[in-house]
C-alpha cells in the first residue's frame, strides 16, 4: 500500500524549483536602477531637511529612534512621526516613477 511514486524528498523538489525559477525568472535590474535613481532624487527634491537627515541617520548610519531622538533633542515620537512623513513622501512620489 505504500507505493510511492516519487523517492525524492520535497526539500530538493524545492531546491530545483527555485533554481529554475531564479534562471527564467525576467530580469529587473533596469526597474530596481531605476527605482534607486528616482528614490535619490526624491529624497533630494521631496523631503524637508529635517526628513532627509532623520532618514540618513536612521537608514545611512543605522542609528534606532531613541538614538537619534538624544542626538537631535526630540522627543521619540517627534522623531517616529517625522520619519513615518518622509516615507509616505517618498512612496508616493516613487510610486508612479516605475
Amino acid at each position: 500500500m505504500n507505493d510511492t511514486r516519487f523517492d525524492t524528498r520535497s526539500s530538493e523538489w524545492i531546491g530545483d524549483m527555485t533554481v529554475w525559477l531564479r534562471e527564467n525568472s525576467a530580469d529587473n535590474s533596469e526597474r530596481l536602477e531605476r527605482l534607486r535613481r528616482n528614490l535619490r532624487q526624491a529624497r533630494v527634491r521631496e523631503l524637508t531637511p529635517r526628513q532627509r537627515q532623520m532618514l540618513t541617520l536612521y537608514y545611512d548610519q543605522g542609528m534606532n529612534i531613541p538614538q537619534i531622538a538624544v542626538l537631535l533633542g526630540l522627543n521619540r515620537s517627534t522623531v517616529s512621526r517625522t520619519l513615518r512623513r518622509a516615507r509616505e513622501r517618498l512612496y508616493r512620489h516613487v510610486r508612479y516613477g516605475l
